[in-house]
C-alpha cells in the first residue's frame, strides 16, 4: 500500500496547524493534540490514496514542530534563460555532497517516493545513530529512469535527502539498512519550475516542455531526470522542479 510523501508531510499551512498543535511548537503534545494531528494527516492522505499508520505519529508531530526550519541544498547558479522578465529555466551547479537514498519499485511513481520518504522521515527524525533529529533539507530529490522504448519510467524511484552541512563530514548511520549514505560527485543541471502535482504524467509533460525550450541538444541526457520537491499538497501552487543532468564533458 502506498504511503504519505514528502509533500504532505513537509509543513502544514499556518491554518491547518493552528487548530493541531500547541502555540509553542517546542513543547511536546498532549495525547489529544497528537491524536488529532495524525487525523489530520491520515485525512489529508487519503486525499491520495495513501495511508499514514500510527508508528508515524512521532515523526509527524517532531516534523510539524520544526516546518519552520530548513536548509536550502547548496548550488551557484550559472545562468538563466529568461522571457518577458521572468525565468524561463536555468542552469545550476550542486557542490558533491552525501546524500541519504532509499530506492522503491512500486507498480505507481507516487507510491514509489511515497514508500520511500517513509523511510527517509524516520531516519531524519532520530531512527539513526545520533539519535537526534537531524534537520530537513529541501529540495528532497526523486531520480527517474525512462525505459528503453521511452513508454515511460522505470518502475524503480531514487528518494534521496541531503544531509545538513551540520552532519556532511560524519553522516549518521541509518537503523533501516534500506537507506544508504551515497556521495554525490558536483551534478550541473537545467531547472524548471513546475506547479501542482507530481505524478508520472505530470513529469512526462514537463520533460516534453524543457525539451521544446532546449531543442536539438545532446549536452543533456535523456534516459534520466531529476524531480525535486519543495512544498507539500496544501499549497495551492506548490513548487517543484524537473532538472536536466548535464552530460559529463
Amino acid at each position: 500500500m502506498a504511503r504519505i510523501t514528502f509533500e504532505d508531510l513537509a509543513e502544514l499551512e499556518d491554518e491547518q496547524l493552528d487548530n493541531d498543535v500547541p502555540e509553542d511548537n517546542s513543547e511536546p503534545m498532549d495525547e489529544e493534540e497528537e491524536e488529532r494531528l495524525l487525523a489530520h494527516w491520515q485525512a489529508v492522505a487519503s486525499t491520495h490514496q495513501v495511508s499514514v499508520p500510527q508508528e508515524m505519529s512521532g515523526p509527524i508531530q517532531l516534523m510539524t514542530r520544526q516546518s519552520q526550519v530548513r536548509e536550502q541544498v547548496p548550488y551557484v547558479t550559472v545562468s538563466r534563460h529568461e522571457k518577458l522578465d521572468e525565468t524561463v529555466y536555468e542552469e545550476r551547479v550542486y557542490p558533491a555532497g552525501k546524500w541519504a537514498c532509499v530506492t522503491k519499485g512500486e507498480d505507481l511513481y507516487e507510491q514509489s517516493i511515497s514508500m520511500a520518504f517513509m523511510k527517509l522521515m524516520r531516519y531524519i527524525c532520530k531512527e539513526n545513530s545520533t539519535g537526534r533529529y537531524l534537520g530537513m533539507t529541501v529540495p528532497v530529490v526523486n531520480k527517474i529512469q525512462i525505459l528503453e522504448d521511452g513508454t515511460g519510467f522505470v518502475r524503480e524511484i531514487l528518494t534521496a535527502y541531503y544531509l545538513p552541512a551540520e552532519f556532511q563530514d560524519n553522516p549518521p548511520d541509518p537503523t533501516d539498512p534500506e537507506i544508504v549514505i551515497i556521495q554525490r560527485g558536483p551534478l550541473r543541471v537545467i531547472t524548471r519550475v513546475f506547479l501542482g502535482t507530481t505524478t508520472e504524467e505530470t513529469i512526462t509533460r514537463q520533460i516534453s516542455l524543457l525539451w521544446e525550450l532546449l531543442g536539438s541538444t545532446d549536452d543533456f541526457h535523456r534516459d534520466m531526470y531529476m524531480v525535486a520537491v519543495y512544498e507539500n499538497p496544501g499549497v495551492a501552487c506548490r513548487r517543484n522542479e524537473i532538472w536536466f543532468i548535464r552530460r559529463d564533458p
